[in-house]
């Protein structure tokens, strides 16, 4: 009846209790630039550089640094390979994809007036991939204490029966989606898990707010299938300028794109005297999409020659997201020694109202020192203060509370990255070498990453052809689920990229 009173308010509102957590608000503060070949060799150490297209998300005023307008695109080959453990289950997997890493163009414009030290000005347009999302892995063990029942009932404890529960004559379909308007994704949760008879209450009344689970005993098998797929790209418009052929100047205005898409998928099974539901198939799927924009602004300097030093700064990105969730749950029970099998897939799509999110700023300094036309040595150090992520509007309480839980278990993170090139004639061997801390405090959750990368490329004139290859390394736990069943599986990943990049003047 409560239900049935509020149904008025849950037609004009929606709740912003969604699946959100400091999972996503981390996925999307990370801006992994995949770039050009020669940008990929050198480990993205291009801050106090330029002269390349990628260069430019580093520090906007690279842009000014080319000589000639220039225009390059590059492919990659992106390998991402897994060794899971879940219990002493071991597995492994890997997926390859070829994506778009980077296209741009750079238009540089001589200043006219042979007085001004004002020598030249570049505008460009450019896009990068900042964020791969392909993964598709397997975990499988046999969990001595936790269960997917304990997830159902953790959901429920304290929630009213009649929250979680169908009206007389409502369809599981129409059940479901008027308890996700009215309550929120923690009812919905519950509602799953009492109609899969996985949850009991304690007693059979509205006002009941205490629950037990079907599955008990310990030694639950389970196993989790996760998959994803999508990217998290960016569109640079650049200006920049050039000071006396000596300093430089960039601004960046920035448009950011997320598309991501996960799916995951939980069968457990357990043969124990104690329980009732002997079976549980769980998929969850999710997807959301999103549009940002930032900004960058940054400087170099040619202290000698030979010498060059970077400085830039990365505003906060400010995002507009939304979610779409669907999921569909079975499971097998006995009773009365017959085995029944319970189907509970609502066939509806919640769509959220759109939220925003603000991923954190980074702040780079670079040096570099150039030999001539024989090479050079290139360094960046980043800073950035993921504890600074934050989903908005705060006022919401469950938004509040993850953003605590970002300020609690998120930290600054340093990236150190080092690249050189050494240039024989035409050829030009490039290598790098890159750190980059976890954005966690806790690392043995989500570790720090390595990586080197290796590359050539050969100058025709006036077009260059880059190969590169990369490969980094990152130990994390992913945590099957936030209450109940939160054990985690501990994911030692590859990356591995080839790039190839195609430049010519224009």
């Amino acid at each position: 009846m409560k239900k049935l009173l509020m149904l008025c308010i849950g037609l004009v509102s929606s709740s912003f209790i969604l699946a959100q957590d400091i999972t996503d608000a981390v996925r999307y503060s990370m801006d992994e630039i995949q770039g050009t070949a020669r940008f990929k060799a050198m480990s993205g150490a291009f801050g106090a550089l330029g002269g390349d297209m990628s260069s430019v998300n580093i520090n906007p005023a690279g842009s000014a640094i080319f000589n000639n307008s220039h225009a390059s695109v590059s492919l990659g080959l992106y390998n991402k390979s897994n060794d899971i453990n879940y219990f002493g289950g071991i597995n492994s997997s890997s997926d390859l994809n070829v994506d778009l890493n980077q296209l741009g163009a750079v238009f540089v414009f001589e200043n006219m007036n042979s007085n001004s030290l004002w020598k030249k000005f570049s505008l460009s347009v450019a896009y990068d991939s900042s964020g791969n999302f392909e993964d598709d892995w397997v975990a499988n063990g046999t969990n001595p204490n936790n269960s997917i029942g304990d997830y159902f009932r953790l959901n429920a404890q304290g929630l009213r029966l009649d929250e979680i529960s169908a009206l007389p004559g409502e369809s599981i379909s129409q059940a479901y989606s008027e308890i996700g308007s009215l309550f929120g994704f923690q009812n919905q949760q519950a509602f799953l898990g009492y109609e899969g008879y996985i949850i009991n209450p304690l007693e059979d009344t509205d006002e009941n707010t205490n629950y037990t689970s079907n599955i008990n005993g310990g030694d639950y098998y389970q196993r989790f299938a996760y998959a994803s797929t999508g990217y998290n790209g960016k569109l640079a418009f650049n200006f920049a300028t050039s000071y006396n052929d000596k300093f430089y100047f960039g601004l960046n205005l920035n448009s950011h794109f997320i598309n991501y898409e996960r799916s995951t998928f939980l069968n457990e099974r357990n043969s124990n005297v104690s329980s009732t539901v002997t079976n549980v198939n769980f998929e969850n799927n999710l997807l959301t999409t999103g549009t940002g924009f930032s900004l960058q602004l940054g400087g170099i300097a040619k202290i000698t020659e030979e010498l060059r030093v970077g400085l830039s700064y990365n505003s906060p990105t400010w995002y507009r997201v939304s979610d779409e969730t669907s999921q569909y749950l079975s499971t097998n029970r006995i009773e009365d020694g017959q085995n029944i099998n319970q189907v509970i897939n609502p066939n509806v799509i919640n769509v959220y109202e759109e939220y925003k999110l603000q991923t954190p700023a980074k702040i780079t300094g670079s040096l570099a020192y150039v030999f001539g036309k024989r090479g050079l040595l290139s360094l960046d150090y980043s800073m950035k203060d993921y504890s600074n992520t934050k989903f908005k509007p705060t006022s919401d309480a469950y938004f509040s509370a993850i953003n605590n839980d970002i300020n609690d278990r998120l930290t600054s993170a340093a990236t150190i990255r080092l690249g050189g090139e050494y240039r024989y004639k035409q050829i030009s061997f490039r290598g790098g070498y890159r750190f980059e801390e976890s954005p966690y405090k806790d690392t043995d959750f989500y570790g720090d990453l390595t990586g080197y990368s290796l590359g050539i490329g050969y100058n025709f004139g006036s077009i260059n052809l880059d190969l590169a290859f990369s490969q980094a390394t990152r130990d994390t736990n992913y945590q099957l689920y936030n209450v109940g069943l939160t054990d985690a599986a501990s994911i030692e990943t590859n990356y591995t990229d080839f790039v190839v990049t195609l430049g010519f003047n224009l």
